[in-house]
């Protein structure tokens, strides 16, 4: 039992420690630059859809495009990254919010894709 217990805690100590965070960073930074910044890019696009410049009342749904925005989102962000926020910025100090925004820029890459 003991040597499951030693497997575990190698297997949880690589997924919740810098290697894994050293793998997301990178894959966000390749996809970045194959896709040509695309969360530069695709910004005034997206924008656009939000804010429904490409509704249009004859084609039948429930929901508009915002709605549907909100939906992803609620479903992606959730109350556990409001809660890691905060825990974040608790124990990591300011500088926490620059890395949360520096990750979350090279996430969207890995989330578009």
């Amino acid at each position: 039992m003991e040597h499951i217990n030693n497997i575990l805690a190698a297997i949880s100590n690589f997924v919740w420690g810098w290697p894994m965070a050293l793998i997301l960073l990178s894959t966000g930074v390749i996809l970045t630059g194959r896709l040509l910044l695309i969360q530069i890019r695709g910004f005034a696009h997206g924008v656009a859809i939000a804010s429904g410049k490409y509704d249009d009342p004859a084609h039948k749904g429930e929901l508009t495009h915002f709605q549907a925005l909100s939906a992803a989102l609620s479903a992606t962000i959730g109350i556990g990254n409001i809660a890691g926020v905060a825990i974040a910025i608790y124990w990591g100090g300011p500088g926490a919010i620059f890395w949360m925004w520096v990750t979350a820029f090279f996430g969207m890459a890995i989330k578009y894709t």
